[in-house]
């Protein structure tokens, strides 16, 4: 063996013990146990054996064909635990269903057939043995690319919900690693999969960026916390559905006709205190209490300059909620960038 391959195999090997270590910490060692830090270890400890699979048939030529096989089948098993995380990772309260044991029968199918797997039949290289083994793998390889597919159209969904309300920082993170997560486990199926169907490649090259990617990801949990969260993370923010409700009061009941509306009014509407209430409208509306009342205001006014023209600015400020025509005035001008008669003349 020359200095080359031992580089490889320590390359190779390395991310096989770091990815068994981390799994090993997850398991025993961390504080809080979590169904997510469970699977996550599951996925990097049947990765751990597909991996050391891959470095002992790379540099033994005497692997027993029921190694091989069963090697193979761990595949069948990263990829659902790869869609369980990532769904444990985003939804609140995850549980494991019952109905989730099914995904599991391609591994407990091909793990069975593997176990009637004999040298002789396998060293036979008949066409029927190569029609059999190529098929296996390409299905394995589909399966997982499948699974793959699968967490990331999950957490696309995800994504798509977030942009009805604001994002928190434990949610972006989380979101963040997960990606990172799929694009590393891309990563190494195009690595064994280029091996597949081109011979060019080198098989070790697929030990190798699991390293790689073993060794980024670990440091992203680390550094991003993603060990200490699950998908609690992503309840519905309290302060968003306040704020919701907040709105439709003021809209349904038209509270802001009221010219002396008070912050302590809207408080009683959602039971919190004024300056809990303040905070709510400063967090989802980006504006003081003032502002956010008279925005409604000035939607109305808007409504009553373009549909009833013969009303005067000032009945209309009256009529709209504002106490006084220079408060409606800096309002409107705060709000559209010009006065109420200036809109006013752009609608004739």
């Amino acid at each position: 063996m020359n200095f080359l391959d031992i580089l490889l195999i320590i390359i190779s090997s390395a991310g096989l013990l770091h990815g068994s270590a981390f799994a090993i910490y997850l398991f025993f060692f961390k504080k809080k146990a979590s169904l997510t830090n469970y699977l996550l270890a599951l996925i990097l400890v049947f990765m751990a054996f597909r991996i050391g699979k891959s470095v002992v048939l790379h540099f033994s030529n005497n692997l027993e064909p029921l190694f091989i096989f069963i090697g193979l089948t761990f595949m069948l098993l990263i990829g659902p635990l790869l869609r369980w995380y990532t769904m444990g990772m985003t939804v609140v309260n995850f549980k494991f269903q019952r109905q989730y044991y099914f995904e599991l029968t391609p591994f407990v199918l091909l793990f069975t057939s593997s176990l009637f797997v004999t040298e002789n039949w396998f060293d036979t290289n008949s066409k029927s043995v190569i029609i059999i083994f190529v098929s296996v793998l390409f299905f394995v390889y589909l399966h997982f690319a499948f699974y793959i597919f699968l967490a990331g159209k999950h957490l696309q969904k995800i994504k798509k919900s977030l942009r009805k309300q604001e994002v928190t920082k434990s949610q972006s993170i989380t979101m963040s690693w997960l990606k990172m997560v799929l694009i590393g486990f891309v990563v190494i199926w195009i690595s064994y999969f280029l091996n597949i169907i081109d011979d060019t490649i080198p098989y070790l090259v697929g030990p190798i960026m699991y390293s790689i990617v073993v060794y980024f990801l670990s440091v992203k949990a680390f550094q991003l916390k993603t060990t200490e969260s699950d998908g609690n993370v992503f309840k519905k923010n309290e302060n968003a559905i306040l704020f919701k409700q907040l709105v439709n009061n003021i809209i349904n009941n038209e509270l802001f006709l009221n010219p002396n509306l008070s912050l302590a009014e809207l408080s009683n509407l959602i039971q919190k205190t004024p300056q809990k209430t303040s905070e709510i409208i400063n967090q989802n509306a980006k504006q003081n209490f003032n502002d956010f009342v008279n925005s409604f205001r000035i939607l109305k006014a808007k409504d009553l300059l373009v549909k009833h023209k013969n009303l005067t600015i000032s009945s209309i400020a009256f009529d709209s909620g504002f106490n006084s025509l220079s408060s409606f005035n800096a309002a409107f001008k705060k709000n559209l960038g010009t006065t109420p008669s200036a809109y006013r003349k752009t609608i004739n």
